[in-house]
């Protein structure tokens, strides 16, 4: 859309462009380059127009939408970008679009989820205006011996992505939830689909939602979920910045993958599992009653290794742990 070309030259102005500049750039009137600004203008972009000078952007909404995240992409990534105001799922759009052949690295973004969905058919939520809802269209040359460690290496690419948005760290546990202060700030969901001929994978979607900007949680979550703002004194980010910056970490993800030392090496020093006491559930069966025992360390392919109280050493490839500390376990 013209608007997006539009704020893509503003964004990177420190002075005022003229709106003629604007159209010969773009080989539109200027009437067309008059029509975008006052569409920005009508999405919340302050833009200050002077005579003899031009335009100038002075502040950015806190908005999603493709020109906003665009602006922090190369063009050759962008083109491959969906940003949708509110969709029932971003991993159902995505899997809709990879059915009509959509190519590996196409993202969905939006900005609210109407069924947003957790692991094990959880709801998950996703109110408009404060949080990332993505999911990536990911096609690996390996084979299922691999995948199980995908959701590993996503947890890293999304905390790398916080850290060059914001300049933040974050925390993982086991297996793959990201925090902040020993609570949850982001949710991930891997679906994949295999050729039922080869039986190799035809498509993974890595859906992530990650709470940015949100100021209170629901009474059931709330001890359990926090916000980048929360843990950072209430400050408002930027989330088309961090949507920019998850693409580019998701995009490195795929091109490293299946076999590079990075993410197991982060993986292992951001990990907070490792060291504490845990509970450990069966993975069908979490209402059950699980085994107590210490992490004493992640394997080489992200299995979290377990002494539990009867002397016994396990390696958990999957299920549900809880961490003493987090989440209620006490």
């Amino acid at each position: 859309m013209l608007k997006d070309d539009v704020l893509n030259i503003i964004y990177w102005e420190e002075d005022f462009i003229s709106g003629e500049a604007i159209s010969r750039k773009l080989g539109v009137s200027r009437a067309a380059v008059n029509s975008a600004v006052k569409a920005l203008r009508d999405e919340g972009y302050e833009i200050t127009s002077s005579t003899n000078k031009g335009y100038l952007l002075t502040k950015s909404p806190d908005i999603l939408t493709k020109g906003s995240v665009s602006v922090h992409l190369p063009e050759s990534i962008s083109k491959n970008v969906h940003v949708f105001e509110s969709v029932d799922s971003t991993n159902d759009v995505l899997k809709d679009m990879a059915r009509k052949g959509a190519p590996s690295g196409t993202v969905v973004i939006s900005d609210c989820q109407t069924g947003g969905k957790g692991r094990r058919g959880r709801s998950f939520a996703s109110p408009k205006g404060v949080g990332i809802y993505f999911s990536y269209l990911f096609k690996p040359e390996s084979g299922l011996d691999k995948i199980s460690n995908l959701t590993s290496w996503t947890a890293i690419a999304v905390s790398d992505a916080i850290y060059n948005a914001y300049g933040i760290d974050s925390q993982v546990k086991w297996v793959n939830d990201l925090l902040m202060n020993r609570k949850k700030i982001c949710g991930i969901l891997t679906e994949v689909t295999v050729e039922a001929e080869s039986g190799l994978i035809d498509n993974c979607i890595i859906g992530i939602g990650i709470n940015v900007n949100e100021t209170s949680f629901p009474e059931e979550i709330s001890q359990i979920a926090t916000s980048i703002s929360i843990e950072n004194g209430g400050k408002t980010f930027d989330r088309s910045k961090l949507a920019a910056e998850l693409i580019k970490a998701m995009g490195d993800l795929a091109y490293r993958w299946p076999d590079d030392e990075y993410y197991l090496s982060r993986y292992r020093q951001s990990n907070v599992t490792v060291g504490s006491r845990i509970v450990a559930y069966p993975q069908l069966a979490e209402n059950s009653e699980g085994r107590s025992g210490t992490a004493i360390a992640i394997n080489e392919d992200f299995t979290l290794k377990v002494k539990f109280d009867d002397g016994s050493i396990s390696d958990l490839r999957s299920g549900e742990v809880s961490v003493r500390g987090l989440y209620g376990y006490t």
